[in-house]
């Protein structure tokens, strides 16, 4: 069980050594004594957060959010530990039951996803506390992390990929083509939201039509696209250079000049949807898995896909092959007359 932990007293007088000031001066000062070493143990917690935050980006290179995402769970992590147990707790006082009972305490409000990654966030917090000095041991290094739910992901099929993007590019506004050279690079490479939005001017390679993007863990990698692709991007470039922001990196921009946003991304993605009658539950994610299940289904090897994707494990991208075996359960009861 969590301990808890004792505030120190505040030291007595020159004049009475022998006479701390916890015995000699009234309880309304012991009251504000205790708030004050309260309010800094909240605060050294906080400088540890910033310290921790500082280090995933500057020297493991984690993206933002991540930082924001790890910071967000370890602020909540300090508030429950307030909340629960009354007091200001510095971080060598929380154990392993502690760790549990956050987890635990966020079962009815967080996905396996995000119970997994909460205690991600405080395996890597206390691995740095330790190798600073400021623990002993790490109270989340054994607990085991909960078993994620096994979802197919979500894309579109041929048809309606088509019928997007032909709606995007229906109209003459300048957002109109930024919008169709976004959403065709994202589907014809297979990026994500944040890779396509952090591309610059000089990471397109036109007339071989590859890109150099910055992945995950600012791995990079280098994609291709196809012709409708670098069509749209030719649009959008001479569009492009007549508009705030011109010459910045940045390949997307906003209505104000500066990079674009994934939240504008999504918003404007919402609108085309409800234009063609598409489900309103589709992100620009969902392109990107549209890019791995309609090359899986056209016969390329999953270690090509797993390359253009980016993504680290085989084993991540091997959810497209679930999705593969739906559609092959779909033919087959479908045609064959045994089914």
């Amino acid at each position: 069980m969590t301990r808890r932990v004792k505030r120190p007293p505040v030291q007595g007088s020159p004049g009475k050594p022998g006479l701390s000031f916890n015995d000699s001066l009234p309880e309304c000062i012991h009251c504000c004594a205790g708030t004050f070493y309260d309010t800094l143990v909240i605060l050294r917690v906080t400088q540890w957060i910033d310290q921790f935050c500082g280090y995933l980006a500057r020297e493991r290179n984690a993206s933002p959010r991540t930082v924001e995402n790890y910071r967000r769970d370890l602020v909540l992590f300090r508030i429950f530990l307030e909340q629960r147990f009354g007091d200001a707790f510095p971080v060598e006082q929380v154990d392993m039951s502690a760790v549990r009972a956050f987890i635990a305490s966020r079962h009815g409000s967080d996905s396996r996803a995000t119970q997994g990654r909460r205690l991600s966030a405080l395996r890597a917090f206390f691995r740095f506390l330790r190798r600073s000095g400021a623990v002993d041991l790490n109270p989340a290094e054994l607990l085991p992390t909960p078993r994620r739910d096994q979802r197919l992901p979500r894309y579109l099929e041929i048809d309606q990929v088509r019928a997007f993007l032909d709606e995007v590019g229906r109209g003459d506004d300048w957002q109109n083509q930024r919008d169709r050279a976004l959403f065709e690079l994202i589907y014809g490479s297979g990026l994500r939201i944040s890779e396509a939005l952090g591309l610059d001017l000089e990471s397109i390679d036109r007339s071989a039509r590859l890109a150099r993007v910055l992945g995950k863990g600012s791995k990079e990698r280098i994609v291709p696209f196809g012709e409708p692709a670098a069509d749209a991007l030719d649009r959008w470039l001479k569009v492009r250079a007549g508009r705030p922001g011109a010459d910045g990196a940045a390949l997307f921009l906003s209505v104000r000049g500066k990079r674009l946003g994934a939240r504008q991304v999504q918003a404007r993605m919402q609108i085309y949807l409800r234009s063609v009658g598409l489900k309103l539950g589709v992100t620009p994610h969902s392109l990107r898995h549209s890019f791995a299940t309609h090359l899986l289904n056209g016969g390329a090897d999953l270690r090509a896909i797993q390359e253009l994707l980016g993504h680290e494990s085989l084993s991540t991208t091997q959810k497209y092959t679930h999705v593969n075996l739906k559609t092959l359960l779909d033919v087959y009861e479908r045609t064959h007359p045994k089914a």
